[in-house]
């Protein structure tokens, strides 16, 4: 693989933008992208499935590893009281996704979103709601480990949504986070969906 993943904080591509046409939450929007992020030229098909699977996101809502935007920015157009924190390591994505919040905003309600690096949010906030298309990618152990860095922030009543493509891991996964539960921060965890070859796991708060 080339090292410039879209996990690197600093693409080593070329940073062209363009934008494209996507539809989320029932709205036709133009936003912008560009090579070395998730994705650049559509909404995936793991986040199209889990976004067709979770309810409604509600008050402070965790898109972790939000790319150039759709989790965020629909939670944000479907729950405009919410308060929405974009986390990613890819600062091209980050920008991209600042970038269409201002887009965005200028003609929809939206809820606010922070688009940040995780060592930006502060370590006392807890989420009501974590949306996630995690960077599988990215390997096993820094998986785990973010997912032990971030599911224990879920508040009290709180869910996580995560979608994994089934032949990258998603059954394992889901073994592995219930085998860590609860001594890990986080309580049950479930396959609420299966779908195109992806599954959607809800892990709910300890």
């Amino acid at each position: 693989m080339s090292e410039d993943h879209y996990f690197s904080a600093q693409p080593a591509s070329a940073d062209e933008r363009r934008t494209i046409s996507v539809s989320l939450a029932g709205r036709e929007l133009e936003l912008e992208t560009a090579g070395g992020v998730f994705s650049p030229g559509h909404v995936d098909l793991g986040t199209q499935v889990l976004l067709r699977t979770v309810p409604e996101p509600r008050g402070r809502v965790l898109d972790l590893g939000c790319g150039w935007g759709p989790l965020a920015l629909t939670a944000a157009l479907r729950a405009p009281d919410a308060v929405v924190t974009a986390v990613d390591v890819n600062q091209r994505a980050l920008d991209l996704l600042r970038r269409n919040v201002a887009r965005v905003g200028a003609r929809h309600p939206l809820a606010p979103i922070e688009a940040v690096a995780a060592d930006e949010v502060d370590p006392h906030a807890r989420y009501d709601t974590i949306w996630s298309n995690p960077p599988i990618r990215v390997g096993k152990d820094a998986l785990h480990a973010l997912l032990r860095t971030w599911l224990p922030r879920l508040a009290p009543g709180g869910e996580a949504y995560l979608v994994i493509q089934k032949n990258l891991g998603a059954d394992s996964l889901a073994k592995w986070l219930s085998a860590q539960a609860p001594d890990a921060g986080w309580g049950a965890v479930e396959k609420i969906a299966s779908a195109k070859g992806f599954r959607v796991l809800r892990v709910d708060a300890a």
